[in-house]
């Protein structure tokens, strides 16, 4: 928070505004008082029962709020008297939005009925509070919690409350909270309290944004820009924690063979008979015990429910990659995996086996350059980026326990046995660098670390993209394509119970794969017992394409690793300062013939036709 610049004084209440208006104090010996910034409105609720309450969590939720206890009455009056005060000079009117729950009424044991789903609402009788109630009603007949809509019940005005130190000077709003959230004294349901919150918690965002609209204290650019402008403590400390338990091991390593060269002369020498042994790196990290520490955080606290979501969502995923390392290298493993990458889509199967069956492309002679030149290559990419900032500074190495180009973090790890044809080069690094590595960047310069390790599910649009790029540079050959429809086959294949010679085999029988193409691919697949990751590249690629074909931008997609999904929760970021936009945009994307070809791409929608355009 700022250097206080701003002090109300009262004989017992002394408020310390900071630059923005921003203030966080205690307020008798259990309440306390939030402003984010200035804000023309501002969220009470008063609690006996503060463990149980729903509405106080609605309240500090809420990026302006006063919570108390009636123990701490007076203070209240008094703190909310020098806030409130202080806040209507700034903008010439006040919306107090009161919050309460409603009386808890048991439901009796093995009854089908439910608790009743009634919301209450009042409001004091201006103009503007009048709007500010409709909208409410509005944002609330829209909701649906757990297959139910409440019923809107609207009365006379009056204090949820019992604070009269505002009397008639403010607007106000009283929203009473139906308890469905809860099954008896002490048990509550986790999902259906989330929900609500969420619902009511953006209804009365909602309500402060059209009275904010109509009282010309400036029209905000949507409703959820109203929310935190600076992240709490409490999700500073989250996010590290979290962090520190992805930090503890690296899975893509972690679940990767390190013999595959030999592994693969092997087989060949063999007679390609039976599966070849692959040896892994011991784990790093004892599974049980980060998880142990992944849910020793607690999320609960962090007073802003887009946040709690994301992070938790992140945790899950974190849990997921656990589970996979707890079960590597056996039968369970596989299961684990579909659990979190999910099967293959009848779709995105049909699709590619469309582009198998196209004609094989004739082998194209080229001049072969090895480790080294893409390293360089790889510097002098990273070269440009520099220009920028000189942040962007990834780790580059050669290795010998790799197969191929991989990004980790900050590191681009370049197999010591690479040989591949020159013209590929581009493609790879767009891929590599322009995407994986910039978006890793561009994620370390938002507030939370996990924009840079990547929100939950992010992989898919991740390695969409980096298809992407290599199609925009003009370097997704026919033989990269068939690659990539090859690996969402035996994803499907070894999901359905194939083993690993028979998946190699439909590949180099069935689909005319190379033998080292099919093995490469199998060994993919098989690693560590079964890995569904594979088949996200193609059905990546092809959301990619979708979003840039129906004029869809990019952009959000720059600023880290995040998922499709998260389109909305990045704007919602953006709008309410938390996040920066990209810092680093890719490199390809401002050559003239990458122009070109994405614009012939506006508007197309058959895949077929996508991959002809040039």
């Amino acid at each position: 928070m700022s250097k206080p610049q701003l002090t109300i004084v009262d004989a017992q209440f002394a408020a310390q505004f900071g630059k923005r208006g921003e203030l966080r104090q205690s307020v008798g010996r259990s309440g306390r008082i939030h402003i984010d910034r200035w804000l023309p409105f501002i969220v009470l609720h008063r609690s006996a029962t503060p463990e149980t309450s729903l509405a106080r969590k609605v309240a500090i939720n809420s990026p302006a709020y006063l919570i108390w206890s009636p123990e701490d009455d007076v203070a209240a009056n008094r703190a909310f008297e020098v806030v409130a005060d202080a806040m209507h000079k700034q903008f010439g009117c006040l919306l107090v939005i009161e919050v309460d729950d409603a009386p808890w009424k048991p439901v009796q044991e093995g009854s089908p009925a439910l608790p009743s789903f009634e919301i209450q609402f009042t409001a004091s009788e201006g103009a503007h509070a009048r709007q500010a109630l409709r909208r409410l009603a509005q944002a609330f007949g829209e909701v649906c919690i757990d297959l139910r809509e409440p019923t809107i019940k609207i009365g006379e005005d009056r204090s949820a409350t019992g604070l009269h130190a505002f009397e008639d000077r403010f607007d106000r709003l009283t929203v009473v909270i139906p308890q469905i959230h809860r099954k008896d004294e002490t048990t509550f349901f986790p999902q259906v309290t989330r929900e609500l919150a969420v619902a009511v918690g953006d209804a009365l965002l909602q309500a402060a944004c059209e009275y904010m609209s109509n009282s010309e204290t400036g029209s905000p650019p949507h409703f959820r820009s109203l929310g935190r402008s600076a992240f709490l403590a409490a999700a500073l400390d989250a996010d590290t924690r979290l962090d520190k338990v992805a930090k503890s091991f690296d899975f893509l390593l972690s679940v990767s063979p390190i013999n595959s060269r030999e592994a693969m002369d092997r087989f060949f020498a063999t007679g390609e008979e039976s599966p070849p042994k692959l040896h892994y790196r011991p784990l790093t990290v004892d599974p049980d015990a980060a998880k142990r520490d992944l849910y020793a955080v607690d999320l609960s606290i962090i007073e802003d429910p887009l946040l709690e979501r994301l992070l938790s969502e992140k945790r899950q995923e974190l849990d997921h990659q656990l589970t996979m390392l707890a079960t590597r290298n056996t039968a369970a493993f596989r299961g684990a995996s579909m659990m979190h990458y999910g099967p293959v889509s009848p779709q995105l199967l049909t699709d590619a086996l469309t582009i198998l069956a196209l004609p094989r492309p004739r082998k194209v002679a080229g001049h072969k350059v090895d480790a080294t030149y893409v390293a360089e290559a790889a510097r002098a990419l990273v070269t440009k980026y520099q220009a920028i900032d000189e942040n962007f500074n990834p780790t580059i190495e050669i290795r010998d326990d790799v197969s191929s180009l991989l990004v980790s973090g900050r590191k681009l790890m370049i197999a010591s046995s690479t040989s591949m044809q020159r013209s590929r080069v581009d493609a790879l690094l767009s891929h590599e660098i322009s995407v994986h590595l910039l978006t890793h960047f561009n994620g370390a310069t938002q507030g939370l670390t996990v924009f840079r390790t990547g929100l939950a599910h992010y992989e898919g649009l991740q390695e969409g993209l980096g298809v992407f790029a290599e199609w925009a540079v003009g370097g997704l050959s026919p033989a990269r394509l068939r690659l990539l429809a090859g690996r969402v086959v035996a994803v499907n294949a070894m999901l359905d119970g194939g083993d690993f010679v028979e998946v190699y085999r439909e590949l180099v029988d069935g689909h005319g794969l190379t033998r080292r193409s099919a093995f490469d691919i199998a060994t993919r697949v098989f690693r560590s017992g079964g890995f569904a990751k594979d088949s996200i590249y193609l059905k990546g690629f092809q959301d990619v394409i979708a979003l840039v074909a129906k004029g869809a931008s990019l952009d959000p997609f720059w600023i880290g690793k995040i998922a499709r999904d998260h389109v909305s929760a990045i704007e919602e970021l953006l709008q309410r300062n938390l996040i920066r936009p990209p810092l680093f945009k890719p490199e390809f994307l401002q050559r003239a013939d990458v122009q070109d070809r994405v614009a012939r791409l506006r508007g197309e929608t058959s895949f077929a036709n996508i991959l002809d355009v040039e």
